[in-house]
């Protein structure tokens, strides 16, 4: 018998990784990187359950021992070219087919363990406030300028006009999607097979929560980021009764 519908995080966390071995469960400032992203879904006052979809058996052992579902996904949907929306469909027809139907599907990313569970509250508030079909964590780009060069070879300003440099307070802001977290109806995604639908919102948050595990640089970058800002902040790693 199904339930009441319900807020799910699902997490993707493949087993293969180029930057980084494991990459999803290396060690960060102790404790397997996943373990992050799980335990703010799980002290999010928002989300009712938490699921982990990979194709390694043990990302899932790992993953269960941090309080959490799983399941194990095909192999047509881990490969270096599925994409993430198919992984996330079939995650949400698994939930759907055998548990209960889902109102609202929260998608963080295991490398971007930069966040707060009130960040992923605050966001679903705000999804659910403006009426919004998806919405995506971003950060505020502020006065960066963009060069490219042209076909000569020729450096041209991008995004803004050199000769008439605005000054910084002046600047319409240009948001940046970093890939923390979506936000997206389970009607969105079928619809539109994508994690954005016809009405788009965004989460903003501080700019040093935009950065992202990819290679070693980037997990010494992050860890120090953690300690500095986190570490002592977020709950540790408690589990939702």
């Amino acid at each position: 018998m199904k339930n009441n519908n319900k807020t799910v995080a699902i997490v993707l966390a493949r087993g293969g990784s180029k930057g980084i071995p494991s990459k999803n469960i290396v060690d960060f400032c102790g404790k397997p990187l996943l373990a992050w992203t799980i335990n703010q879904c799980n002290n999010s006052t928002l989300i009712d359950e938490v699921w982990v979809s990979s194709d390694s058996e043990e990302i899932l052992k790992i993953a269960e021992s941090f309080n959490c579902k799983t399941l194990m996904r095909p192999e047509e949907y881990s490969t270096d070219i599925a994409s993430s929306e198919e992984a996330w469909k079939h995650a949400l027809d698994f939930i759907e087919d055998n548990f209960y139907e889902v109102d609202l599907v929260v998608a963080p990313q295991v490398t971007s363990p930069l966040r707060q569970s009130s960040d992923i509250d605050r966001a679903i508030e705000a999804f659910y406030n403006g009426n919004f079909d998806s919405m995506f964590s971003a950060c505020v780009a502020g006065d960066l300028f963009f060069w490219k060069e042209n076909a000569e070879g020729m450096l041209e300003a991008n995004n803004y006009d050199y000769k008439n440099r605005q000054r910084r307070q002046d600047i319409e802001p240009i948001y940046i999607e970093n890939g923390s977290f979506y936000l997206f109806s389970p009607n969105s995604l079928n619809r539109y097979k994508n994690r954005f639908g016809n009405k788009i919102g965004k989460y903003v948050m501080e700019s040093w929560k935009m950065f992202e595990i990819d290679n070693y640089d980037d997990l010494k970058v992050c860890s120090a980021l953690m300690k500095e800002f986190l570490l002592e902040k977020e709950p540790r790693f408690r589990s939702k009764k």
